[in-house]
């Protein structure tokens, strides 16, 4: 190894994160240093200041700098709708695309029994206090086509029950898919939530 200690274990925690294997951290870490006034300090500053401030909300658990999100805050937000996710990189995901108005909340993962992960284990009792809380009349599942997401999306439903209506996003062929190209679960989904022309 040509690099000192503490840049390898810079190297090392990069590796770390998603996406992220040893030879794209030891790039990542290279471009970093030659650019160290223009994006490592910056980005050492930036980091600091988020390990200091960051934190969950305690409402819908989404991740700012206050005790309730700015989604919480936002009085603009219709109070009627929540969207369920599993993570917060989900929500970021649907905000993205800027077409839902309503509010949200972060299950933390989903049910599991291979992982011993129940619903104590998530923030499924805080979802199940916001519908008498906030009015809710809808609730929407937007919870990944996994297995253990559609577990979790079966025991929602049921534990929402007459509390609110519960629907779910469509699944099937996206937007430019062809059909020659798609898995056969996919093709299923599209088929069974076909709707007239």
């Amino acid at each position: 190894m040509a690099a000192s200690g503490d840049i390898e274990a810079l190297i090392e925690m990069m590796a770390r994160l998603p996406g992220l294997g040893p030879r794209s951290a030891r790039r990542a870490v290279l471009h970093l240093i030659r650019k160290r006034a223009r994006l490592l300090q910056p980005l050492a500053e930036q980091m600091a200041a988020v390990a200091a401030t960051a934190r969950e909300c305690i409402n819908c658990g989404n991740i700012g700098t206050a005790e309730l999100c700015e989604i919480c805050t936002d009085s603009r937000r219709a109070s009627g709708q929540i969207c369920v996710v599993e993570e917060v990189a989900d929500l970021w995901a649907m905000e993205r695309a800027g077409v839902f108005k309503g509010r949200y909340h972060v299950l933390g993962g989903t049910l599991s029994a291979l992982d011993a992960v129940g619903p104590e284990d998530l923030r499924i009792p805080r979802l199940i206090d916001r519908l008498g809380e906030e009015a809710v009349s809808e609730v929407i599942l937007a919870l990944n086509a996994t297995v253990d997401g559609q577990t979790t999306a079966h025991y929602l439903a049921d534990e929402i029950g007459a509390r609110a209506e519960v629907t779910s996003l469509a699944q099937g062929v996206p937007v430019g898919g062809e059909l020659d190209y798609l898995d056969d679960g996919t093709i299923s989904a599209a088929l069974k939530a076909r709707k007239k022309v």
